[in-house]
């Protein structure tokens, strides 16, 4: 094993061994603004984490907002349970392409790349949170997806990703645009990429992240406008 591997190793058990667990449990609500959180170092030079949410060391089920500086690269790694990113500034790459701001991408379980970031770029990434048979690649460019409108006026959606009863999209609110109650079988999980997003409990400007366990409820709106990216359906197991 080279030096190289092995001081990569070494940094990150040393990491693992300072953030085993935030907001880790799934049945519990949670808001975080991730642009209040502290940058942390990841193993690897010129990459910056914000740990949102974490169950476990380095290898673990986790939330983050990650940021490359311009030239950084990532070393090869598996991804067991697979991950989800989505890109909110610069310009993402690995051996699959380049990538722009509002792309998401979903690597599948087993799947490889060693990432990396020419300009810099920073990205909303979620790991280990995929069943292990839920195979496939999906790449959307949510700057020139195909929205449809949604299930009341001011509402417009981007599908990207459904397995079983898990759903992953791109919500659009127009001014104004106020939803039904509602409970999130499975619950519900957003991360506000512009705008405020709203409910009877908060307001949410771009940067939050909320998670809303099985079976909760709300009343959304946005009176500003936003954009939010969604996932429901996954929180019903550990």
């Amino acid at each position: 094993m080279g030096a190289e591997r092995s001081a990569f190793i070494l940094s990150a058990m040393m990491h693992a061994m300072t953030h085993p667990q935030i907001h880790a449990d799934l049945g519990l609500h949670a808001r975080v603004d991730t642009t209040s959180l502290p940058w942390v170092a990841a193993p690897s030079p010129g990459v910056h984490r914000r740990m949102v949410e974490r169950d476990g060391g380095e290898v673990a089920r986790a939330t983050s907002i990650v940021r490359y500086d311009p030239g950084s690269t990532f070393p090869t790694h598996t991804h067991a349970l697979g991950e989800e990113l989505l890109v909110l500034e610069g310009e993402f790459a690995d051996e699959t392409g380049r990538y722009g701001a509002g792309t998401f991408i979903k690597n599948p379980p087993g799947s490889a790349h060693a990432p990396r970031s020419e300009p810099g770029c920073v990205l909303f990434v979620k790991l280990r949170h995929l069943e292990p048979d839920d195979a496939g690649r999906v790449v959307v460019d949510s700057l020139h997806g195909a929205w449809r409108p949604g299930l009341v006026p001011g509402l417009s959606v981007l599908p990207v990703h459904a397995f079983g009863a898990r759903h992953t999209a791109f919500v659009r609110w127009a001014p104004g645009t106020c939803f039904q109650r509602h409970r999130h079988y499975g619950g519900e999980e957003i991360y506000v990429i512009d705008g405020v997003f709203e409910d009877e409990h908060g307001r949410y400007p771009a940067g939050t992240w909320l998670r809303s366990p099985h079976l909760s409820e709300h009343t959304p709106f946005s009176r500003e406008g936003c954009t939010i990216l969604v996932k429901t359906g996954h929180l019903l197991t550990p």
